[in-house]
Parts: structure tokens; C-alpha cells; sequence
């Protein structure tokens, strides 16, 4: 009887311990809710009203269908983008604060000034969005049809064709000078405040050359007011097939401009990986892909180890450009 009374006590502790665990299981999952449980702010650096504002709405709008959580565009804009990634970066590190920005001026404005962020140490990249190329036009009444003209004419009178950009330190300031620095000529830059200002000095005659994006080139192409004579990436354009790419004038030197998004450094492995599926599922939606392609972006989703790679890349490539050319901020 005596051992029936042992063996029944040690089997009702061994169920009460048992429950004891459950029980802590439980209060553990009910402190740690799953991600995410309230609204997320997606941070625009740049006014409301220009392509990464639209990118910036259009994936908030596509990521909360599988996030089931609102995500919230928020414009701060100032001193070239600076402003809004070092409010991200200095956010909690908790997956609620993200940006989005474009390669040029993420990776070009930390070699141009001094930032309060580190890109590498301060910033975790989530994804791509997109891409986009850039194109090297001039207008249809110029006497330069190609890339070949244009270099035996900067060769005849160096320093005599100019280029237009938006400003010092913009994607067409920045992909003009790899242009040209590939091509070795001079071209003189006239920088101009936006890219408004810069399209027209182009189609008015005041300048020779814009190297701008297919979003900005395309249209003026189809008007017969511009004639495309290369563009930036590796492949052609579906767009414009016929145009010969960078790469394949002046071998390793084609590249792509991107939209992507970033999060503070220190954000949990496994939050960045909700962020990533849920852009990966926004930007290959049907809906959102035909917009971005409307926009003359292509869907991309890249995840963090492949995309760390390429912001890599891109820091060495625009900052070594940026050195050996002694470019400079506004």
C-alpha cells in the first residue's frame, strides 16, 4: 500500500510540474506578440509629389494587405535626403520606422558631406523595391546620333558641350560624370535647381546633353523631342532595345539606379524578415508591378543578403568617382 501512495504522490508532481511549464509557455507567448501589432511609418526624405513619394505609396498601400497593419508614408525632406534617413536611423530598432530611398542620393550623399548616420553601421537594408536606368539623350536637333559622335566631338573641342543636371551630387550629375569619365572627355556641367529646370535647359537648346532617368527620358523620346544614345545598365532597355548600354560601350562600367528599403541597424533578424516577404509579396503583385512598370521601373524584392552586396558596391563605386573627380555637395 505503502509504495501504491509513493508512486501515485510522484505522478501527481510530475503533472503539476508539467502544467507549471505550460503555464509559463503561455505567459511567454502572450508578452511577445507577433509582428507587427500596430502601424508602421514608411519615411519619404524627399517632398511629397516625385517618383519615390509614388513608389513610397504604392508599396505601403501593397504591403499592408499581407502585413494586415496600415503603413504610413511620412515625407521629411531636407539637406538632400540626410534629415529623413538619420530620423530612421536613430529610430528604435524595432521594424515601426523604415525609409526609402534611391541609390543616388543614399549611397553618394556619404561621400559627398558628412553625415550624422553611418549607411553601413547605423542602417540595415530590408529590400529592393525597384530598378531603373538611366539615359544619355540629346535633343533631336543636335548632330550627335551616337555614343561615337559625341566622343570625337568632346575629343575635337574639349570642354565646349556641357550637360545638364538637377543639382550637384544628382543621379544625373553622378551618372554623366561615370559616362564621361569612362569615355575620357571633358563635357562642362551646369547644374540647374531640379530636374524641371534641367529637362527644359535640354529641350530649349541651352545645353547639349542629360543623362536622366528612362521615367524622365522616355516620354521626351516618344514626342520626337529627345534622341536616346545610351543607357546606364548592362542589359538594353524593353523600352529601348535598339540603344546600345554602357556595358557594352565601355566594358564593367553599366549600372543601375534602385529604390530600396532600410531599417535601423540593430532591428531583430527575424522582424526584417516579415519586412522582406511582406515587400517581396507587394512589389511582384500584379497591381503593383504593372504600375511600377507604368513608371518605367522594373520589380525587384531583393532580399537583405544579396541587396547588403549591392549597396556595397555602389558606396565604393560612387565614392571612388566622387574622390577622383573632386565633386562636391551644393
Amino acid at each position: 500500500m505503502e509504495k501504491i501512495m509513493t508512486f501515485l504522490r510522484f505522478a501527481v508532481l510530475r503533472v503539476l510540474f508539467l502544467c507549471a511549464g505550460l503555464m509559463a509557455g503561455v505567459g511567454v507567448m502572450a508578452q511577445a506578440p507577433t509582428f507587427p501589432n500596430r502601424p508602421i511609418k514608411l519615411v519619404v526624405p524627399f517632398v511629397p509629389g516625385g517618383t519615390l513619394d509614388v513608389v513610397a505609396r504604392l508599396l505601403a498601400r501593397n504591403m499592408q494587405d499581407s502585413l494586415k497593419q496600415a503603413v504610413v508614408v511620412e515625407n521629411r525632406a531636407s539637406a538632400g535626403g540626410v534629415v529623413g534617413v538619420d530620423h530612421v536611423a536613430k529610430s528604435p530598432a524595432d521594424g515601426y520606422t523604415l525609409v526609402l530611398n534611391a541609390a543616388t542620393p543614399m549611397v553618394t550623399v556619404v561621400s559627398l558631406q558628412a553625415t550624422p548616420y553611418d549607411l553601413i553601421k547605423d542602417l540595415v537594408p530590408v529590400a529592393q523595391v525597384s530598378t531603373f536606368d538611366y539615359v544619355l539623350a540629346v535633343n533631336v536637333k543636335s548632330p550627335i546620333n551616337s555614343m561615337q559622335d559625341l566622343i570625337q566631338l568632346a575629343r575635337k573641342q574639349p570642354g565646349k558641350l556641357n550637360y545638364a543636371s538637377a543639382g550637384s551630387g544628382s543621379g544625373q550629375h553622378m551618372y554623366m560624370e561615370l559616362a564621361r569619365s569612362a569615355a575620357g572627355i571633358q563635357i562642362q556641367h551646369i547644374p540647374y535647381k531640379g530636374n524641371g529646370p534641367a529637362m527644359q535647359a535640354l529641350l530649349s537648346g541651352e545645353v547639349d546633353l542629360i543623362f536622366d532617368t528612362s521615367l524622365g527620358i522616355l516620354p521626351q523620346v516618344q514626342g520626337n523631342r529627345l534622341r536616346p544614345i545610351m543607357t546606364s545598365s548592362a542589359k538594353p532597355m524593353a523600352s529601348m532595345p535598339q540603344v546600345p548600354t554602357m556595358d557594352s560601350l565601355f566594358p564593367g562600367s553599366g549600372s543601375q539606379g534602385w529604390h530600396a528599403v532600410f531599417a535601423p541597424a540593430a532591428t531583430p533578424k527575424e522582424v526584417v524578415a516579415v519586412l522582406t516577404e511582406a515587400i517581396r509579396k507587394a512589389v511582384n503583385s500584379p497591381d503593383m508591378a504593372a504600375k511600377l512598370r507604368e513608371l518605367g521601373l522594373e520589380p525587384s524584392g531583393m532580399g537583405p543578403d544579396r541587396f547588403t552586396d549591392v549597396v556595397r558596391r555602389d558606396l565604393e563605386r560612387w565614392g571612388k568617382l566622387i574622390r577622383d573627380n573632386g565633386i562636391k555637395a551644393d
